[in-house]
């Protein structure tokens, strides 16, 4: 969903029911409050210019341009497939990239025509790395959450572009073919996590050394490419940026996510020019915008965070202009959930809602299915580490009655689980339906709570989050006596069937049995960034690394790996969740 930033449309990608996965284009009209389909389905993505005026799309490598005002929509001819196309701010060019000479290219189209921008065929023998790619973020920067490649300046005259290839670099390139590179020392920090390039001034991007335990926020010169430092992020075990930041605030100052860890505080906050904006009680998860404030001549930030309870996410105000009352948020949603919100000029998206300052304009449309449960997970907070957990029952259950326990582990530790947004239980109720009492339990090393709730686990990640897994279960009897523990399995995927598989091998007087989806293996063969981060440079880790694999762990006949093979462990490829049911349900081999 998108929000232009005159506030007069929403764009957004819907489809006509429930049991068609395929989206169609719509647009908000929202002085109206009237929706109109702009460009039938299939479309995957799209992008819009500053005032969601132009829309750009592709199907199958064609380029479409649609005029959102007029609803019209027309085919932009190109000289090669186009992908991931993007209208610059005034909606006059569109960029794209395209593969066709096997690598990506940055190319634009307009009224002179569509013409290549940057591009490199052939490997990057001489940097020792693979294929050169032109505005793709490659996998280490989709591992920091960085799914895009390249920016358009706010005046549609520049491109900032991503290049990589054995690392990644920085480029300004101008329309009429002039170009300059972006400096900063890029052997000390190799990872670009954060590029905005869309709120005044010149680009801002966020930097990391490889171990992530120090960052700088850097102020770009469009002209030149010179680079100046504006903040520095550092802590002893990894640096977090907030999602959404840095960005400049309206009146020039610059904003930065970063964590308060003194004075008694642990907290993840907003700062702007060093000045904190957020209470220290807010745990800020993303910034989504500005947004004015009747009344006040500076726009409030709309800040997406919780409070109290990590379980929920609500949406807040915070002032961007400090008065004698210090940093101040105010909730603007108001009942318990997992809230969401896009912003746009004086508009504000809130789930489903459109309002306009404090009038409700309407609500988007909603065609989809009724969810097939209504869950009622029993939230709780346990042990003297007060780790967020939740119990969930079949439907109809008798108490009194025991049940075996089977502990959700998700994707694993850096996700949520415990979370209040009925959607996030459905398949955990279709498993609890199936016979158990299902545990979910968000140990340290999980967001939401304060940093160094999630941080502990550095260097220590299968003690630590073992640890807290074993003492949830056990708090958990205290309040529910059904919970059987005599019979619990366990299951999870990526990082979380590591963990399932962990659990079994480490500990098989608690857990005794479990499905692994997609685990890691061995840590050497994991994602870097995702490795480094938990356990440090695997040239001096070489212990940790060992501690953490599971081939160095003795095997039993307690788990089930799915798709994985690991020597001594069985292993099942793609088994269906009812072949994991007759798995975790069974007494015997691990043959389902």
């Amino acid at each position: 969903m998108t929000v232009g930033a005159d506030g007069r449309r929403v764009v957004f990608l819907r489809s006509t029911g429930p049991e068609d996965a395929v989206s169609s284009l719509w647009v908000l009209n929202v002085a109206t409050a009237t929706e109109s389909l702009v460009a039938a389905g299939p479309i995957l993505s799209y992008a819009v210019d500053r005032d969601a005026r132009v829309a750009a799309f592709t199907r199958q490598g064609r380029l479409f341009r649609a005029e959102l005002a007029r609803g019209t929509v027309t085919e932009v001819p190109t000289g090669e497939p186009a992908e991931d196309p993007r209208p610059d701010p005034a909606g006059v060019t569109i960029g794209y990239l395209s593969q066709a000479g096997g690598s990506p290219s940055l190319r634009v189209v307009g009224p002179d025509g569509d013409r290549l921008l940057a591009g490199e065929a052939g490997n990057a023998w001489r940097e020792r790395g693979g294929m050169i790619g032109w505005g793709r973020p490659d996998e280490t920067a989709r591992r920091f959450g960085r799914d895009r490649g390249w920016w358009w300046s706010p005046d549609g005259s520049q491109i900032l572009a991503a290049r990589t290839a054995a690392s990644t670099s920085l480029h300004l390139l101008d329309l009429d073919f002039g170009w300059v590179d972006v400096h900063w020392d890029r052997e000390t920090y190799p990872h670009v996590v954060g590029v905005r390039w869309a709120d005044g001034g010149g680009p801002l991007i966020t930097v990391l050394r490889r171990m992530q335990q120090h960052g700088l926020v850097l102020a770009v010169d469009p002209r030149t490419g010179e680079t100046q430092v504006h903040a520095e992020l550092a802590d002893a075990r990894w640096v977090e940026p907030v999602a959404g930041t840095p960005r400049h605030l309206p009146d020039g100052r610059v904003l930065v996510g970063g964590e308060l860890a003194h004075d008694g505080f642990d907290a993840r906050c907003l700062f702007a020019d060093g000045s904190l904006l957020t209470p220290p009680g807010l745990y800020v998860r993303r910034v989504v915008g500005t947004s004015a404030r009747p009344g006040s001549p500076a726009p409030d930030l709309i800040v997406e965070g919780a409070e109290d309870d990590p379980a929920t996410q609500s949406v807040f105000r915070v002032r961007t202009s400090l008065g004698g009352g210090g940093a101040e948020a105010r909730p603007i949603t108001e009942t318990p959930g997992w809230h969401r919100a896009v912003a746009g000029g004086d508009v504000l998206v809130i789930d489903d809602v459109v309002w306009r300052g404090t009038a409700r304009v309407t609500a988007l449309g909603n065609l989809s299915a009724p969810l097939p449960y209504v869950t009622r997970p029993a939230f709780e907070r346990v042990t003297d580490r007060r780790l967020p957990a939740a119990v969930l029952y079949p439907s109809g259950h008798v108490t009194g009655t025991k049940l075996p326990v089977l502990v959700t582990l998700g994707d694993g530790p850096g996700h949520q689980q415990v979370v209040n947004d009925q959607a996030a239980w459905q398949e955990r109720q279709w498993w609890a339906d199936a016979g158990f009492a299902v545990v979910s339990v968000d140990g340290r090393g999980t967001p939401g709570v304060a940093p160094s709730f999630e941080k502990v686990v550095h260097r220590r990640l299968v003690d630590v989050s073992l640890s807290d897994q074993v003492d949830a279960l056990r708090a958990l009897v205290g309040k529910h006596p059904d919970l059987d523990l005599s019979s619990v399995a366990v299951r999870g995927t990526g990082l979380g069937g590591w963990l399932a598989a962990m659990a079994v091998l480490r500990r098989p007087d608690v857990f005794h049995r479990a499905v692994a989806r997609d685990p890691i293996v061995d840590w050497h063969d994991a994602p870097a960034p995702l490795a480094e981060r938990y356990l440090g440079d695997h040239r001096d880790s070489a212990d940790i690394y060992a501690h953490h694999n599971l081939t160095e762990t003795d095997p039993t006949d307690a788990v089930l790996l799915v798709g994985a093979t690991v020597p001594g462990l069985p292993s099942v490829e793609n088994a269906t969740l009812d072949e994991e049911l007759a798995f975790l349900k069974g007494h015997g081999t691990a043959d389902p």
